[in-house]
């Protein structure tokens, strides 16, 4: 019998998260969930900062919580692209995995800052509607707030180094 699971992931902006999660949203029984098009569709316009982001984030995650519960539920896995950048976002993922009673596992994309902020301007250009968050000094903004996860976290953790995606 298949039983679902929970892959969620670490990395500085530019890393690959979103371009790895959409790939291996394509194995059977899998469901890909992005925070970035969720918080796009429930407030298009109420985002225009970090604070801002913080708080909405906040605000759907109860939702996101029993929605991925009863989707793990029947049988499916969760491939989410949200965040797991900082210590306290990771303990939402570790108490997600736990009340879904899943496996779970957080892929740590770990790439040099000069490769994230080379794909981040690449996808500015592909993606103008991103121009205001991807840019160079919004990349040092928020890599301030990253810690690198550790097998201390109490999660399964895969370390990816230097591919790109």
């Amino acid at each position: 019998m298949y039983k679902g699971k929970l892959v969620f992931f670490s990395g500085k902006m530019g890393a690959g998260k979103t371009t790895y999660a959409k790939k291996l949203s394509n194995e059977p029984h899998t469901i890909y969930l992005s925070e970035d098009e969720i918080l796009s569709s429930f407030y298009p316009s109420e985002i225009k900062n970090i604070e801002d982001y913080i708080l909405y984030s906040e605000r759907i995650k109860p939702y996101i919580m029993k929605l991925v519960k009863k989707l793990t539920e029947n049988d499916l896995s969760i491939i989410m692209d949200f965040p797991g950048n900082t210590i306290k976002q990771r303990e939402w993922f570790k108490m997600l995995i736990e009340a879904c009673q899943v496996d779970g596992k957080l892929i740590y994309l770990k790439v040099a800052d000069e490769v994230c902020i080379k794909q981040l301007l690449k996808r500015r250009q592909e993606e103008p509607a991103r121009h205001q968050f991807d840019n160079e000094e919004m990349f040092y903004r928020i890599t301030k707030f990253f810690e690198e996860p550790s097998d201390k976290e109490g999660l399964r953790l895969e370390i990816i180094e230097n591919e790109t995606y």
